[in-house]
């Protein structure tokens, strides 16, 4: 089983995607970085509320996912707006949330897969895919204790890497 980790970070050049594929137990097997998104002033306007879910799930994560050549059985983000990948990808995606109260907005849209207990992160699936709820507890039943939140410090880092050797500009 492997696993897709995925997350957009903000940068002043625009939005970065960072995307680590690992097996069950953590360890690497393919990392690939996305160009930046920098959204003009008409986008923003004509996108409105769904420009964040355009980029990060359409344009960023899409991407990512498509030119990765190891296939996994979930993808897990730590950004809210790569939800909506789940439409355009076959896997579930899950969405590491902090423990705060979910906003309104969010919460027609997800739906908790697992609620947050003892530093575990509340994970969410995309509530227009309810069998992703059974199918995500029972992938991470074979997880075996593996922290879902530890591989994006290391994206974080690899990315930070990544900008010293010149390397941000490539999929």
């Amino acid at each position: 089983m492997n696993l897709g980790f995925l997350t957009v970070l903000h940068e002043a050049g625009g939005q970065l995607g960072g995307y680590l594929v690992t097996n069950m137990w953590g360890r690497p097997l393919e990392f690939r970085l996305s160009t930046a998104v920098q959204p003009n002033r008409v986008q923003q306007i004509l996108y409105g509320g769904t420009l964040q879910s355009y980029i990060c799930a359409d344009l960023i994560g899409k991407t990512l996912v498509e030119k990765t050549s190891t296939p996994v059985q979930l993808v897990v983000t730590d950004r809210e707006p790569v939800l909506d990948l789940r439409l355009k990808v076959e896997m579930p995606v899950v969405w590491l949330a902090s423990e705060e109260p979910l906003p309104l907005i969010t919460a027609g849209r997800a739906l908790e897969v697992r609620p947050p207990a003892l530093g575990q992160p509340r994970l969410l699936s995309h509530a227009r895919f309810p069998a992703d709820q059974q199918a995500v507890q029972e992938l991470l039943h074979r997880l075996d204790g593996l922290d879902l939140a530890e591989p994006f410090g290391r994206i974080r880092e690899a990315v930070a890497e990544a900008r010293k050797m010149g390397v941000t500009h490539r999929n």
